[in-house]
């Protein structure tokens, strides 16, 4: 009897074992994503000055056929 309760003992420390880093990944994913949404509004900024020079232009340049 003592053998079948050793082993169900290491089975659950590595069930135990695989659920923690089962948990592990999924935390890791949400730091991945996290980045990906920094890296993205990261080149919506850096694209914003260019999108609203391009803007005002258009604008100048209908103010300007108005008057």
């Amino acid at each position: 009897m003592g053998a079948p309760k050793g082993g169900r003992g290491k089975e659950t420390k590595v069930l135990r074992i695989l659920r923690n880093l089962h948990k592990e990944e999924s935390g890791q994913d949400l730091i991945e994503y996290g980045l990906i949404g920094l890296i993205v509004a990261l080149g919506a900024v850096a694209g914003m000055g260019t999108l609203a020079s391009s803007i005002n232009a258009v604008f100048t340049q209908i103010s300007s056929q108005l008057s």
